[in-house]
């Protein structure tokens, strides 16, 4: 494992540090985490202003193809370019999904022409993508998808369904669907992949109020919703090939984002300002114990994370480091708030923005849980490296092979 730049790479830092020093405000040590969006209109514009700044500077997608507005360079410098925005002030939060997960998918399965005319408005901020795939009969289990799309005679398709858990879906434009083609066929076999307008007939957004008061997610519903088979990505019933490359990318964009929400730094805060049982948090060695743990598992998840890096450097793919830090930093993250909640008591359970500690506690503990599910379930991403990785036999499925009308709803 090398946990140095090459000189390439060094001279890539110093260049991109040096642009954000010029354009954005270092970050505090450890700020706070606000929970909620004060005018999410309005930082839409702050966060349009910053996209397309850094796009006309070469740090937008820098993997991307010059002909498509991206820098045409290494995912090591991509990764660098990340280390270094992350220690900056800069809006974030509406474009991930779209630039990391749905515009790939566009670039790899769309057409020539859709190609020219929605990745730089993207790359650009102009435009948003979310991703349409859980649906209230089936989350982590995608192949499940009873959205259905009829087959019309003058070759267009029409939509009917629902899906959930939509994030951004209020505020984007274009959306990846995958969808119900051929009940006839087992569940993986009878999907196909789309593109579509957030903003067409028939296409109705519901955003879910959440525990935090925030409103990232939403429902969604399609009815009668009518698209040219332009719009589709992949072969006809051949979708799960494409939410397989999906998959992999959003497990990947999950999975690095755990630590900047909360670390064993903020526990041993909290325990050295707490009382447990009667003294000091940091006397009791249950406290000093969990402490410990959150530590290691935090520098394990580190070297994880640097192995994967080391691959990227060295311009080979990565194994299965992304979905191992996936499954384990969420429930770090989950048992950094169960740490911190049982050393504040009902302190903690109060929204304390202005405190970055107390803010942390909070983040942690209402999206601990959630992190768990987001990209994949535990007990779907343990199948997968068991199988995948271990070579071990795969789970049971009794319905693998049945036509999926036949599957009870």
């Amino acid at each position: 494992m090398d946990f140095d730049d090459t000189p390439e790479e060094a001279a890539f830092r110093k260049e991109a540090r040096a642009w954000l020093e010029a354009n954005a405000p270092r970050r505090a040590e450890r700020a706070a985490l606000s929970l909620t969006v004060p005018d999410e209109a309005a930082e839409l514009v702050r966060a349009r202003a910053w996209q397309a700044k850094k796009a006309a500077a070469g740090y937008a997608e820098i993997t991307w193809p010059k002909e498509y507005g991206g820098r045409g360079g290494t995912a090591m410098e991509a990764v660098i370019y990340a280390q270094e925005e992350a220690q900056f002030v800069t809006p974030q939060g509406f474009f991930p999904i779209g630039l990391m997960i749905c515009v790939p998918i566009l670039m790899q399965f769309g057409r020539p022409e859709h190609k020219a005319r929605y990745l730089k408005p993207a790359l650009y901020g102009e435009e948003i993508w979310c991703q349409l795939f859980s649906e209230p009969s089936g989350g982590s289990d995608v192949a499940g998808a009873r959205l259905r799309a009829v087959r019309q005679d003058d070759g267009d398709w029409v939509l009917n369904g629902q899906k959930v858990w939509c994030s951004g879906g209020h505020y984007a434009d274009y959306g990846v669907v995958v969808t119900r083609s051929d009940p006839s066929k087992p569940k993986h076999a009878g999907l196909t992949f789309f593109w579509v307008d957030m903003k067409a007939p028939g296409v109705e957004v519901r955003p879910i109020k959440q525990a935090t008061g925030m409103k990232e997610f939403n429902e969604v519903f399609f009815t009668d919703v009518r698209i040219p088979d332009s719009q589709r990505l992949g072969g006809i019933d051949e979708g799960w090939k494409v939410v397989v490359h999906t998959l992999m990318l959003e497990r990947q964009a999950v999975g690095a984002g755990y630590a900047n929400i909360a670390g064993w730094r903020d526990a041993y805060d909290v325990a050295r300002r707490s009382r447990y049982a009667g003294r000091p948090a940091l006397e009791d060695p249950r406290v000093r114990e969990r402490l410990a743990d959150a530590y290691l598992t935090e520098q394990a998840l580190q070297l994880n994370n640097f192995q994967a890096l080391t691959a990227l450097s060295r311009g080979e793919t990565p194994g299965p480091e992304f979905a191992i830090g996936k499954l384990i930093g969420a429930s770090a993250l989950q048992q950094l708030g169960y740490l911190m909640m049982d050393l504040e008591g009902a302190r903690a359970l109060q929204v304390v923005e202005d405190d970055p500690v107390d803010a942390r506690i909070n983040y942690a503990w209402l999206w601990g849980a959630a992190a768990r599910i987001a990209g994949g379930t535990d007990e779907i991403i343990k199948n997968i490296l068991a199988e995948r990785v271990l070579g071990l036999p795969p789970d049971i499925r009794l319905d693998k092979d049945r036509p999926f009308s036949e599957i009870p709803g």
